[in-house]
């Protein structure tokens, strides 16, 4: 279980996160939603220990994650809203020095790479250049990588970003797969693509959160009213 505890920080004497708490059980999709600059993705970097926040804590399974950073990263994925990959790899070649990079023993990685590569959908692609892929393939190259040795932790942001219908519903085919091995939460801004397989919304106003969402007994047109309302500062 992910816990976040009373998550404070500022940039630049701007409080960017202020009090943030949430727990994310396993299984569980939480989709983090939120005006941009509300601090979505800093509290994502706070999560992946890329920042460390001025007070407040981040737990797996009691653990503290910034204690014990290496042991946390293990079993953590995460991709960045603009992933960063080797244009002149192929998707397997990319896959497989990731796979090697992260500490995974030699016998495993074959396995590893086909397991990510058939579950995000670029096993067709194995052996095309990443320089030549399109905007949504890179994504889900990006996404095999982060969920290689299958993490107990997966943060996603802006996932959906750039995408079309098509590539939207197979990402969250993909995600509600990936959430039977993760806690997963995904920031984003397409709040009735997210309603379709989240489990839960969180609303990040003004770096508090604002509202928390459950997506049980509630049709998806009718949760993604609730969160307009929510990020609108209504009740919800």
């Amino acid at each position: 279980m992910l816990e976040v505890r009373n998550i404070a920080f500022t940039y630049r004497s701007r409080p960017v996160l202020r009090d943030v708490s949430f727990v994310v059980s396993p299984g569980e999709t939480v989709s983090l939603v939120g005006d941009n600059g509300a601090g979505k993705t800093t509290l994502l970097k706070v999560l992946s220990t890329l920042m460390v926040p001025d007070s407040g804590q981040v737990l797996l399974d009691g653990q503290d994650a910034f204690a014990q950073p290496i042991r946390y990263r293990r079993q953590l994925g995460y991709m960045p809203d603009v992933p960063a990959l080797y244009d002149d790899m192929t998707v397997k070649g990319y896959l497989t020095y990731r796979a090697n990079l992260k500490g995974e023993i030699d016998k495993r990685i074959r396995r590893r790479v086909g397991e990510a590569m058939e579950m995000c959908q670029v096993a067709d692609i194995a052996t095309r250049g990443i320089r030549a892929l399109s905007a949504g393939q890179r994504k889900r190259v990006a996404l095999a990588d982060a969920t290689l040795l299958r993490p107990r932790v997966l943060l996603l942001d802006d996932f959906l970003a750039g995408l079309d219908r098509t590539m939207r519903e197979a990402a969250g085919s993909i995600i509600s797969t990936v959430a039977a091995f993760s806690s997963v939460i995904v920031t984003g801004h397409e709040i009735a693509d997210m309603a379709r397989w989240t489990t839960r919304f969180l609303v990040l106003r003004d770096g508090v959160i604002s509202a928390a969402l459950p997506a049980a007994s509630v049709d998806a047109d009718a949760l993604v009213k609730r969160v307009d309302v929510a990020l609108k500062g209504g009740a919800s």
